[in-house]
């Protein structure tokens, strides 16, 4: 059973860095930039949902795709690159919210990106605050929901979502979350009736 309804979506942010990685050829870019255009989308409302806020998507995708930029070399030709992006974003998002815990702060977008030479550089995010597709995505975000997700833990909400909003099977989240798949059973049943206890405390029916 799905929790949230299928709706349209912005584009997300298509650069991941301002120029070829240690290790990648200008063919390897190129694969890069046109496998990324055909799951753009996804990824921002993956991001978005996870974090249920504009700049927080914006931040958490940034991070994913830098990362997965810098590790384009390791992936595997014939493989499915969503999956692969989706494992990147996981554990971005895992780290991002684990280390957010520990900090007690939110890092500001505005915060420049460290390079792997140590260099400093500028978050290059598209401001898509004005997009008629951005606001479609709130409007079909509820409140409640948004506030049950944010009371799971990081990989209890990444596991819902992965399954009730993308619709992977268990043997394809087990892939992305690099967990068996008893496990992935047991935390989606587990956040499905946490969001569903949670909702109806709100008085809202499921």
């Amino acid at each position: 059973m799905r929790l949230f309804p299928d709706k349209t979506r912005p584009d997300a942010p298509t650069q991941a860095g301002d120029g070829p990685a240690a290790g990648l050829t200008e063919d390897d870019v190129d694969l890069f930039a046109r496998l990324l255009a055909a799951h753009q989308d996804k990824l921002y409302r993956v991001a978005y949902r996870m974090t249920g806020h504009h700049e927080d998507a914006q931040d958490l995708l940034q991070d994913a795709l830098l990362e997965a930029y810098r590790s384009f070399r390791r992936f595997q030709r014939g493989t499915y690159f969503d999956k692969w992006l989706y494992r990147i974003m996981t554990n971005t998002f895992i780290d991002r919210q684990r280390h957010k815990k520990r900090a007690g702060r939110v890092e500001s977008l505005d915060a420049p990106l460290i390079g792997d030479e140590g260099e400093a550089g500028p978050r290059d995010i598209p401001d898509w605050t004005h997009d008629p597709a951005l606001h479609a995505l709130r409007e079909s975000y509820s409140e409640p929901l948004q506030k049950a997700l944010d009371c799971l833990s990081p990989e209890f909400r990444m596991v819902l979502i992965l399954s009730d909003v993308e619709e992977f099977s268990y043997e394809e989240i087990s892939e992305i979350m690099s967990t068996p798949i008893g496990t992935v059973r047991s935390r989606l049943h587990r956040a499905r009736a946490e969001v569903r206890q949670k909702l109806l405390k709100m008085g809202v029916k499921y």
